[in-house]
């Protein structure tokens, strides 16, 4: 057994366990599973499977939220993307990823927390669990993993699991894409549980 496959299952039994055991925050009900980022396809495969084997022996429903999808949603339902390309020319590449961050946060525009809010309202905290998936489109610096995590918390109490392409620097530390800028972003710093080892 892969350390993919053993921390799976490790996550598998979390999620099923009365009371969850995923998060020690009780108004938090949320944890990260890291990947490698070149392990991309492999894991999708993987939380394919988790998804089915929660359902199948486990009574639960998993909902997968592309965060990919969400962003391209924000973009088109706001500003428009010609206009994200026109910021670009004109002002450079750091210029249009704070006017998408803008957009994703911001509560005059389509903030994710908004959308994601909305997503789970009617999901049923003891039988439904969401993944959220295709963290990488946020990459390199267009939003922040934990700035969602955080403003998730106390909007919801379905359980959520960010799959998460990083790298682990020891215990606590995750590098989001393995990016030489993206460090230092530690457990605490998400007060959730990290599956996928270290």
């Amino acid at each position: 057994m892969s350390l993919l496959e053993e921390q799976i299952r490790i996550l598998e039994e979390d999620l099923v366990a009365q009371p969850l055991r995923i998060s020690a925050y009780h108004d938090l009900p949320f944890a990260i599973f890291r990947y490698d980022p070149w392990d991309e396809y492999e894991c999708r495969k993987h939380a394919r499977l988790l998804a089915h084997s929660l359902e199948g022996n486990h009574g639960k429903k998993v909902t997968f939220v592309s965060l990919a999808r969400l962003l391209w949603k924000v973009v088109q339902e706001t500003e428009g993307l010609e206009s994200i390309i026109a910021e670009e020319k004109q002002f450079g590449f750091e210029r249009a990823q704070v006017k998408v961050y803008n957009l994703l946060s911001d509560d005059d525009f389509l903030p994710l927390r908004k959308l994601l809010t909305e997503m789970t309202s009617t999901l049923n905290p003891d039988k439904d669990i969401v993944f959220l998936v295709r963290a990488a489109a946020l990459a390199p610096g267009i939003y922040r993993c934990s700035t969602l995590l955080d403003e998730m918390h106390g909007r919801t109490m379905v359980p959520m699991v960010l799959f998460y392409p990083g790298t682990a620097e020891g215990r606590t530390d995750l590098r989001f894409m393995n990016l030489p800028d993206r460090a230092n972003l530690g457990a605490y710093n998400y007060r959730v549980k990290i599956y996928g080892g270290h």
